[in-house]
């Protein structure tokens, strides 16, 4: 039989193809955002010992006891937030999940979700599986700032939902303190949730203050706050991640967990609580580890004909190639695989209208040295 898709948007992700593509180049991957060096030891050796202690069936469904104090205590010490962690916390499979999950709970067929351009793939999708319609507004083409003024012209009595990210992948760009006051003013008196997606909250750069939605009461009264353990502690392929709600938002998300993951990798959970007790100043200086390799790779790249562009968080370089080609980003990021051997990640899957002309693709530079230094190699023989 040849069932009639129900996403029939969806092809393969974009991180997927390349990734596939480079590996049949031999080319330096520097697309899909993932570190190339180990978790910190301590964090394997911890969950090791929780195996060899027999931690190796379900763990609760919302999560292990000690990490989620572990988690509450952190966002108390980061955010000046006090979360239950029994009916605020839940432990989930990766950000993903959470972000699915948190559409799935509130939002109904016919209902529409604001999404802020460019944003992850995995948004859009959880969106039209729940029925429901996703409304796009540009992020600036420049600098990415959020044009508050054209987001509240789209809000309905339909609008349910808006999802923030910030640091915001792929651009960077994060929330300060006038985006804040927006947000709060626009979900004011309404019945819109926030998703607010924060996997990169350690990784902000140059004392800049992470603006989480939990430091907002305003906010966080309506908020699903989701955060990833991969991205901090260098362990993507563990997928782990959590999301802080209040009480009655979390008993629905935890309505849809239960049936689509239902509990998570239990090992892992009691070594990341190992980590956060014992070792907070891991996440602590984590954007410090990060803001020295994004300056080196800055560095490295002035040496090529890339146009480098401000990286306020996370940790992927945004570069304009038009001095190189003319070439779509996406004719671009095949090009530079197949034929210079660097893979690059494009832009424009990252919306649903790209901005006409955009010759921008992403690097990842949470790669060690011998991995930057090769690529650089190539890129400055463009």
């Amino acid at each position: 039989m040849q069932p009639q898709t129900k996403l029939p948007k969806v092809g393969t992700t974009i991180f997927t193809v390349m990734s596939q593509l480079a590996a049949e180049h031999g080319a330096v991957n520097l697309g899909q955002g993932f570190p190339d060096f180990s978790a910190p030891q301590r964090l394997i050796d911890e969950t090791a010992r929780a195996m060899a202690a027999g931690h190796n069936q379900y763990a609760p469904m919302h999560g292990v006891a000690v990490l989620r104090q572990a988690i509450a205590a952190k966002t108390a010490a980061c955010y000046g937030a006090q979360v239950d962690p029994e009916s605020e916390i839940t432990v989930t499979s990766g950000g993903t999940e959470a972000i699915f999950n948190a559409i799935h709970a509130v939002v109904r067929p016919g209902e529409e979700v604001i999404v802020l351009d460019p944003a992850y793939d995995c948004y859009v999708p959880a969106i039209d599986m729940a029925g429901a319609r996703s409304v796009h507004v540009a992020l600036d083409p420049v600098d990415f700032s959020v044009p508050w003024d054209k987001v509240r012209a789209v809000v309905t009595p339909a609008t349910r939902m808006i999802i923030v990210n910030t640091p915001n992948n792929p651009s960077g760009a994060v929330f300060g303190a006038a985006d804040v006051a927006a947000l709060t003013d626009l979900l004011e008196g309404t019945g819109i949730y926030l998703l607010s997606d924060e996997v990169y909250e350690h990784i902000i750069y140059d004392g800049v203050r992470h603006e989480s939605a939990l430091r907002h009461p305003a906010l966080r009264q309506r908020a699903f706050v989701v955060s990833s353990f991969g991205k901090t502690y260098h362990c993507t392929g563990w997928k782990i991640g959590y999301c802080v709600a209040p009480p009655a938002l979390t008993a629905e998300f935890r309505k849809v967990h239960q049936y689509n993951t239902f509990t998570t990798f239990a090992p892992a959970q009691h070594g990341f609580a190992a980590m956060i007790n014992d070792q907070p100043q891991h996440h602590l200086e984590l954007g410090a580890f990060y803001q020295a390799k994004r300056d080196a790779f800055a560095a490295k790249l002035a040496q090529t004909r890339f146009k480098v562009l401000p990286v306020p968080g996370g940790y992927f370089q945004l570069v304009d190639y038009s001095a190189i080609s003319d070439l779509d980003d996406m004719a671009f990021c095949r090009w530079l695989t197949i034929e210079k051997g660097v893979t690059a990640i494009p832009l424009s899957p990252f919306y649903s209208q790209p901005p006409a002309g955009q010759r921008l693709v992403r690097l990842c530079f949470a790669k060690n040295d011998a991995t930057v230094d090769a690529a650089m190699q190539r890129l400055r023989a463009l």
